[in-house]
Protein backbone atom coordinates (compact mmCIF):
# COMPACT_ATOMS: atom_id res chain seq x y z
CA UNK A 1 0.00 0.00 0.00
CA UNK A 2 2.94 2.37 -0.77
CA UNK A 3 1.71 3.67 -3.88
CA UNK A 4 -1.02 4.74 -2.11
CA UNK A 5 0.73 6.47 0.28
CA UNK A 6 3.01 8.63 -2.81
CA UNK A 7 -0.77 9.08 -4.50
CA UNK A 8 -2.62 10.74 -1.75
CA UNK A 9 0.28 13.28 -1.08
CA UNK A 10 1.15 13.96 -4.61
CA UNK A 11 1.48 17.56 -3.62
CA UNK A 12 4.49 17.10 -1.17
CA UNK A 13 6.53 15.32 -3.50
CA UNK A 14 5.68 17.44 -6.80
CA UNK A 15 8.50 19.53 -8.35
CA UNK A 16 8.35 21.74 -10.84
CA UNK A 17 10.92 20.09 -13.57
CA UNK A 18 11.61 21.10 -17.70
CA UNK A 19 8.98 18.10 -17.85
CA UNK A 20 6.44 19.07 -16.15
CA UNK A 21 6.89 23.03 -17.04
CA UNK A 22 5.80 21.94 -21.03
CA UNK A 23 3.05 19.90 -19.81
CA UNK A 24 1.64 22.19 -17.65
CA UNK A 25 1.95 24.78 -20.66
CA UNK A 26 0.67 22.63 -23.02
CA UNK A 27 -2.68 21.95 -20.74
CA UNK A 28 -2.94 25.67 -19.86
CA UNK A 29 -2.02 27.63 -23.05
CA UNK A 30 -1.60 24.88 -25.75
CA UNK A 31 -4.54 22.96 -25.55
CA UNK A 32 -7.30 25.94 -25.03
CA UNK A 33 -6.01 27.79 -28.21
CA UNK A 34 -6.51 24.95 -30.23
CA UNK A 35 -9.71 24.30 -29.10
CA UNK A 36 -10.41 28.09 -29.05
CA UNK A 37 -9.55 28.35 -33.18
CA UNK A 38 -11.65 25.50 -34.01
CA UNK A 39 -14.40 27.40 -32.20
CA UNK A 40 -13.87 30.69 -33.95
CA UNK A 41 -13.08 28.79 -37.05
CA UNK A 42 -16.30 27.03 -37.40
CA UNK A 43 -18.48 29.82 -35.48
CA UNK A 44 -21.93 29.83 -37.65
CA UNK A 45 -21.66 26.84 -39.43
CA UNK A 46 -23.91 24.71 -38.42
CA UNK A 47 -27.25 26.07 -37.22
CA UNK A 48 -28.78 23.87 -35.08
CA UNK A 49 -32.36 25.53 -34.51
CA UNK A 50 -35.07 23.70 -35.67
CA UNK A 51 -35.57 22.01 -39.36
CA UNK A 52 -37.98 20.78 -40.98
CA UNK A 53 -37.33 17.29 -42.91
CA UNK A 54 -34.42 17.51 -46.06
CA UNK A 55 -33.49 20.82 -44.86
CA UNK A 56 -29.30 21.15 -44.15
CA UNK A 57 -27.70 22.03 -41.07
CA UNK A 58 -24.87 23.63 -42.97
CA UNK A 59 -25.14 27.05 -43.29
CA UNK A 60 -22.33 28.27 -45.76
Amino acid sequence: MAGHEMNAKRNLYFRWTPRTAKITLMYVFVVPGILGYIAYKTDGLWDFKAKRRGDTIYER
